[in-house]
Order: C-alpha cells, then structure tokens, then sequence
C-alpha cells in the first residue's frame, strides 16, 4: 500500500509540474509573441509614415522609446544594416553585441527572403527569450533589425507553488487527491492547448480571434486576459494606423470612434473642427517646411488650451493637413475657445517675416494664379453640440459642420462659430 501510494504521489505530482510549467511557458510565449506583433506594427508603420530617410530614425527611436513607456516591452534596440544602433532603451548600453547578438545579426542578414516576421532565441545564460524583428519597407526589404528581450520568470518559485500544496493534499487525502488530480490536469491541459493554439493563429494575422475558457479559475482569467489583449491589439494597430506622422495627434479612425463612444454613452459634448485661414497663401511662399511649422504651431496651442482650460476627458484629433479635431464639453467650449484664438493670434504671426508681419499682409498667387493680397493666418472654429438636439451619428456631424465652417470663415479675423440650433 506505501508502494502504491508513492507510486499515486509521484505521479500526480509530475502532472501538476509538467501542468505548471505548459502554463508558464504558454503564457510567457502568448506575451512574447504579442508583443513583438505589437513592436513589428508599430516599427513598420513609423518607417512607413516617416517619408524622407532622414526622419526614419528618429521616428524609429521616439516609437521605441513609446513601446517601453507603454510597458510593451522591458528593452530593446534597433540596428541598421551597418550593423549600428540607432536606438536603444538603455542610453548607457554599450554599442557592442554580445556573441549570440551577433550569430543572429549575421543570420538575418544574410538571409536572401525573410522567411519569418521574428527569429526566437532562448538565452539560457539570462534565463530570456531574445526576438529578433525584421523591419521591413513596403516592398518587403530588409532596412533594420530590433530586439527585444523576455524574462522566462522564476522557475523555481513556479515549482515549489506546485511540491507543497500538491504533497500535502496527496498526504492528507490520497483517494480524494487521485481522482482530484486528473480532474485538474483535464481542466488545465485543455484550456492550455486552447491558448496555444489561439496564440499561434494570432500570431499569423488572426487579430479578430478569441478564446472560451470556462474553468471558474485563474486559467479562465488568463483566456479573458487574452481576449483583452488581442482586442487592445486590435484597436492600437488601428489607431497606429490613423494617427497623423507630423503631429502623432489620432487621425480619423480615432476620431470617428471618440465620437461614436460618446453618442453610444449618451454624454453632452461639442465636436469643434478648425480651419486654417490664408494657410495656402503662406504656405506657398514660406515653403512647406514651414508650412509643417504652422499646423505643428496649431497643434501645440490646441494642447496647450486644453491644459489651461480644458478638462481630463477632452480629446484632440488630426484629420490631415491644417484640419484638427476638438472634441469637449458644452459647459468647457467657449473658455477653450477664447483662450485658442488669443493664444493663436498671438504666435502665428511670429512664424512671417518682420516685413511682412509689419505690412499685416503677405502678396502671393491664388488657386487661379492671380497675385493677391493675403492678410496673416487666422484661424476659424466651428462646433456642433448634442447639448440642444439628438445627433445620431458621426456622419450626421460631418453633414452639418460644412455650414457651419463657411459661415466661421466669413468673419474676418479668427472666429468661433456655434451651433446653437434645437430639434
């Protein structure tokens, strides 16, 4: 009977280990994986909408920079294909590789195709997983290569949460504990291979995918933690994807959502779209540098109202070229608004020459290519609230802000314009 009962012991107690550590090594490498899809979207998207090649790397290192500060990743770097970094999240690393860094560096480089989007490393030496990402250009060319790194965490620890309870229970009760045992081991193994198996589909593009876990447990939390996860992912690949590369302001998927959240909610808001007046006019003469001057101007001026007269909830958008987006509250919107033209019409001006700022006007072509008069940049604000009226949409909006800007735009100077109008 104690040989059988050794025999029940060591063996429930190799299931719950084996359990243990399929549960630890699922989860670091459902973590791993997301992350770097995460990282790979991010990286490639900011070598997209970077342009010219001298923005790409600063573009690269300020979304590095991004990926740690949003606890994405813990560390990492990037290198060009000199074989040099250009960005790294620890400023006092030294620019050498250690030898592994280096096998894989010469692997991926010399590869003809990429035939992954990572390569996995286990480093046994700092008990990580190292991933190294190909960043590649939309013509599918290698232009850089990222790394970064993973705790596998504490095996140890993990094992021993494991030896005692399960020893104890089996001494006390080894019947009771038998029959337990494998009802556990069904109730982990299962799920386990669920998420193995969602994690690899994710990992193949399936962002839309999501897991069913119902086991009352911490596993069931882990399938939910998944799910929150994937849809995080989801909604961040979006908005990388929308957010404007000038000012890093949410472009229109962003907008559109904000504005829908709130008309779902039922919150009292004023949607307020600005337009910059005579921009074209100074943009033709001042150049297109300092084109991107002015609407990045406009930008931080909009940030700015929102710190001094805004509120926590406000939100800021860039729908493209000189057009933001200002979305807050109808007891907020004409203090916002005062405080943006004062502080507009006070700094726009500084961006024009001495002569022409002098003057009041600059002389350029029109769209017809008749030379004109331009007075300096205004700027005109045009809000639309469900404060009054039921709005149903973003559409419907968009349907009334038009009226609303042409009669803004007909005011000389910078101007705000309201729609007061009810059911």
């Amino acid at each position: 009977m104690i040989f059988l009962s050794f025999l029940m012991i060591s063996a429930f107690t190799t299931i719950q280990v084996r359990n243990q550590l399929s549960t630890i090594t699922s989860y670091n490498s459902y973590r791993a994986r997301l992350a770097a899809a995460i990282m790979k979207d991010k990286l490639e998207g900011a070598i997209e909408q970077a342009g010219s090649r001298k923005h790409v790397e600063p573009a690269l290192k300020e979304t590095l920079y991004s990926l740690k500060d949003e606890k994405i990743i813990d560390k990492g770097w990037i290198i060009n294909l000199k074989q040099r970094k250009i960005a790294s999240t620890d400023d006092s690393a030294p620019s050498n590789f250690t030898l592994s860094d280096r096998h894989m560096i010469e692997t991926v480089f010399s590869k003809e195709a990429i035939d992954k989007w990572f390569y996995p490393l286990l480093n046994k030496e700092t008990n990580t997983i190292d991933l190294y990402i190909p960043l590649l250009t939309g013509g599918g060319r290698l232009k850089y290569l990222a790394k970064t790194s993973f705790s596998l965490g504490n095996m140890q620890e993990a094992l021993r949460q494991v030896y005692v309870p399960v020893t104890f229970m089996i001494l006390a009760v080894i019947g009771i504990n038998a029959l337990l045992g494998m009802a556990l081991s069904k109730s982990i193994i299962n799920p386990i291979k669920v998420l193995n198996r969602a994690t690899k589909e994710i990992a193949g593009g399936k962002l839309e995918l999501r897991v069913d876990i119902q086991t009352g447990d911490e596993i069931q939390e882990l399938g939910e933690t998944f799910n929150d996860m994937t849809h995080a992912l989801v909604k961040m690949k979006a908005r990388a994807e929308s957010a404007n590369p000038l000012t890093k302001l949410p472009g229109n998927v962003a907008i559109r959502e904000e504005v829908e959240t709130r008309l779902r909610e039922g919150r009292k808001f004023v949607i307020v779209h600005s337009d910059l007046d005579n921009f074209k006019a100074f943009n033709d003469k001042y150049g297109l540098g300092e084109g991107d001057k002015a609407i990045q101007k406009t930008a931080d001026i909009f940030k700015e109202a929102i710190a001094q007269a805004g509120g926590p909830d406000d939100f800021l958008g860039h729908e493209g070229g000189d057009d933001f987006v200002l979305v807050t509250t109808p007891q907020r919107v004409n203090e916002l608004a005062s405080y943006f033209i004062k502080r507009f019409d006070e700094e726009m001006p500084k961006l024009y020459s001495e002569e022409d700022r002098a003057r009041g006007y600059i002389i350029a072509k029109n769209r017809q290519g008749v030379i004109c008069k331009f007075q300096l940049m205004s700027i005109s604000l045009a809000g639309v609230t469900n404060e009054h009226r039921v709005l149903g949409s973003y559409t419907e909006i968009t349907n009334i802000m038009p009226e609303l800007k042409e009669k803004s735009k007909s005011i000389q100077g910078s101007s705000f314009v309201m729609d007061k109008r009810k059911d």
